[in-house]
């Protein structure tokens, strides 16, 4: 991307980051893409909450989840809807966004030919600003399905944990929670297209 285009993202990314955070919009249980909450934070979080219930004589349970392709799978249309209704954007902003994510064209090309364009209408822009905060809001609804499950999630760009505890006698309980938890979070990516 060209120097004007990442200078532009990062006013832009600075304005929007001042907003969720003016406004406690971003994810609590994201550690990524903004300032004092990296890899050390969410594996220091994640393995303290493990510690803890193991201090209390509990059994813990972590599951990993990582998206493949998870930035090249972000629906436009389900990421502007997103914007307007959970992030409360609309107007000239929305109108931003949506010049920004469309007009975009790919094209294969070989030393001998080349295929006609075509449009992208899944992804954030590749080494973009603006790409990963997207995604971040793309995927913020994922942390909540987890939560209705009575388990903690705790996410790191396109990596999510998935944890809960109990005591040893009500294992399998556990077990069945994260399960129905799991399948629901698979039938959510396959909804918004991150599967």
């Amino acid at each position: 991307m060209s120097v004007i285009s990442k200078l532009l993202e990062r006013l832009v990314s600075k304005q929007l980051l001042k907003y969720l955070k003016d406004n406690d919009l971003l994810p609590d249980l994201q550690s990524a893409y903004r300032g004092h909450h990296s890899t050390e934070t969410a594996v220091l979080k994640v393995l303290s909450d493990i510690l803890s219930a193991l201090d209390t004589g509990n059994i813990a349970m972590l599951t990993l989840l990582s998206l493949s392709a998870a930035f090249d799978s972000v629906d436009h249309n389900t990421l502007l809807q997103r914007l307007r209704k959970s992030y409360g954007l609309g107007g000239k902003v929305i109108d931003w966004f949506t010049s920004y994510l469309g007009n975009r064209k790919q094209q294969v090309c070989t030393t001998t030919s080349s295929l006609v364009p075509s449009a992208v209408l899944f992804g954030v822009p590749r080494g973009s600003v603006l790409g990963p905060i997207l995604f971040l809001l793309y995927t913020a609804d994922l942390l909540q399905l987890v939560k209705r499950h009575h388990l903690t999630p705790h996410a790191y760009a396109d990596d999510t944990q998935i944890y809960g505890h109990c005591q040893p006698s009500d294992a399998g309980s556990l077990i069945q929670q994260v399960s129905v938890c799991i399948d629901e979070v698979l039938a959510w990516m396959k909804q918004t297209g991150c599967s």
